[in-house]
């Protein structure tokens, strides 16, 4: 049987299990991960919160993990301005960056979530509004969603991702993780 753990990487934390060669000591997943020979299905950046896969099958994790699956990632932002329509279309319709176009995104704005508080807090400024976004994206550029929301002119204040295909962080505290049982080995999931 195939393990697979759905971890909520509170911020701060690398998505990997060493810093060597750090000048500063880092909270990685050893900080909170003690289960062996279990490896992370993609990245998600030191300030960024939320899912991170962590498995012990290449296969399994290469399909979690490789763009060419176009596996669903989604994400809750909290970005900085009042989004409109035209802003909103951009991110649907891709959004050139400067490794080339993206992939269409789901995008539609929500009401605040109730997520766990972020330590430390995000900058607030009292002349500029902030919002909340759902986003939805099927390929997994480097700061991907930061660089999209960027690019329209909304920046990312926080970003969490909160589910991978039909895998979801909710109930599952920050710093905390659980395991998915009755994988077989190499399966492909849907």
């Amino acid at each position: 049987m195939a393990r697979l753990l759905l971890f909520n990487k509170p911020f701060g934390v690398l998505s990997q299990f060493t810093d060597r060669g750090s000048p500063t000591l880092r909270s990685t997943l050893s900080d909170f991960i003690g289960v062996k020979g279990v490896y992370p299905a993609g990245r998600l950046d030191r300030d960024s919160e939320g899912l991170l896969l962590l498995c012990d099958d290449g296969r399994l994790q290469a399909r979690i993990a490789d763009p060419r699956f176009k596996t669903p990632k989604t994400y809750l932002v909290q970005v900085e301005g009042d989004p409109q329509v035209p802003e909103l279309e951009r991110l649907r319709q891709g959004v050139l960056l400067n490794d080339g176009m993206t992939l269409p995104a789901e995008v539609a704005r929500i009401d605040a979530p109730d997520l766990w508080t972020r330590d430390p807090p995000i900058r607030v400024r009292k002349a500029i509004p902030d919002s909340w976004l759902k986003i939805t994206i099927r390929e997994g550029r480097n700061r991907q969603v930061r660089r999209m929301t960027a690019a329209v002119g909304l920046p990312t204040l926080r970003l969490v991702r909160w589910s991978i295909g039909d895998w979801s962080v909710a109930g599952i505290a920050p710093g905390q993780f659980e395991e998915v049982s009755g994988l077989v080995k190499g399966s492909e999931f849907q």
